[in-house]
């Protein structure tokens, strides 16, 4: 097990994503409310999510939170720590993501539904000290992803910084600076192309449309309306207690334990939220479901296009404003996903907020990292969303 003070070796880092892979066998667990007793259509899930976590290259623990008008079911395989076999809990901490992009369109649109910012203000208003060429960007384009800025975490000096130390600490405010002599990948709003980027700018502009900082604005307009009492955004690499491990199981190598590898000062706004699969179901139900802001507010977040979160969510994905439609076989959902060295995520709510699911993973995978698990996982995401859809009120 590594040490909770450095990782036992160098990190296997590659353009900040770690390579993961893992044949792993499961133990199952679920959780339930006293005295419910276990649906069939429970126990094909319950296989279902045992086969994932031993599939060459899965991951060692999955969890998955399903809450609908009858309250909340708890399905989980693998262990939440190789060292101790525990079971992944819905109260163990974890790293979102790029779920985090959500979070930082909840601060964006709450201070446009309270006229505070405005959805065509610019970066030219807004941000002057970023680069002149950058100026005609809207935060309406920042928040769907058709900004066009550079994505600072392909950039090679942010990438050197990480590689020669995974702890560094980064000033979150000038993440920008890695791209600030880059110009645009395309004229704004001309085309839609996922940039870490988007959202860094997002929280500076919420910062200078309020001159309070983009965590305090977390706390007073997300965090405290709807009760999230173990969502943070840290600076550093910590993981509060309990939490689920991350690992990079890249066979035949042992699974390295890589929760605690990187700083979260390199992502921030963009990906650097930590919460619970708990506080997570919780947060998806109210944001995916409008209840943060007002009717034409989320009119305006939920004009859809041609695009996807990354990693991709199940179904047919169409982008909003830091929102993700997934048209299942069965049905609409709507949320993000994300990954982070260690992690996966998926987080998604009806259009009504009534129902909602989050599902995370304990190893990394993407389009260009295992594109055959992300296929079965995106199967298997689907196979929820149908059953939490399904279930009869």
């Amino acid at each position: 097990m590594p040490s909770r003070t450095a990782p036992r070796r160098r990190p296997r880092l590659r353009h900040v994503c770690v390579a993961a892979g893992l044949a792993a066998a499961a133990c199952l667990t679920t959780l339930q409310p006293a005295g419910a007793a276990t649906a069939d259509g429970d126990r094909d899930l319950h296989r279902r999510l045992d086969r994932l976590v031993a599939t060459p290259g899965g991951p060692p623990g999955v969890i998955a939170v399903l809450r609908d008008e009858k309250g909340s079911r708890v399905l989980r395989s693998g262990t939440a720590d190789l060292a101790t076999g525990r079971p992944p809990g819905a109260g163990d901490h974890m790293r979102v993501a790029s779920v985090a992009k959500a979070y930082s369109g909840a601060v964006a649109l709450s201070l446009v539904d309270r006229g505070v910012l405005g959805l065509d203000d610019t970066l030219r208003d807004r941000l002057p000290r970023l680069p002149a060429a950058w100026g005609k960007v809207t935060l309406r384009q920042l928040l769907n992803h058709t900004s066009g800025l550079p994505d600072y975490t392909e950039a090679p000096g942010f990438i050197a910084a990480v590689t020669a130390d995974p702890h560094h600490h980064f000033d979150s405010r000038r993440l920008l600076d890695y791209v600030a002599g880059d110009p645009l990948r395309f004229r704004p709003g001309s085309s839609y192309r996922y940039s870490n980027s988007d959202n860094i700018a997002v929280a500076l502009m919420a910062e200078q449309a309020t001159g309070s900082p983009y965590e305090r604005l977390l706390r007073s307009l997300v965090y405290r309306p709807l009760a999230l009492r173990d969502t943070s955004l840290p600076q550093g690499y910590r993981l509060p207690s309990p939490y689920l491990h991350g690992y990079d199981v890249t066979p035949p190598a042992a699974p390295e334990d890589i929760s605690e590898v990187l700083s979260a000062s390199g992502v921030w706004a963009s990906g650097g939220i930590v919460s619970t699969p708990a506080d997570l179901n919780r947060f998806v139900r109210a944001y995916a479901g409008g209840a943060l802001f007002g009717d034409r507010t989320v009119r305006e977040q939920r004009r859809w296009r041609e695009g996807a979160s990354e990693p991709a969510g199940p179904g047919r994905n169409e982008a909003g404003l830091a929102l993700f439609r997934y048209t299942t076989r069965c049905g609409v959902v709507l949320g993000h996903t994300g990954n982070f060295p260690g992690y996966t995520q998926f987080a998604a709510a009806t259009p009504d907020g009534r129902r909602a699911i989050t599902f995370s993973i304990t190893t990394q995978t993407n389009k260009t990292q295992k594109p055959e698990l992300l296929r079965q996982l995106r199967a298997v995401q689907e196979d929820f969303v149908c059953a939490l859809l399904r279930r009869k009120a």
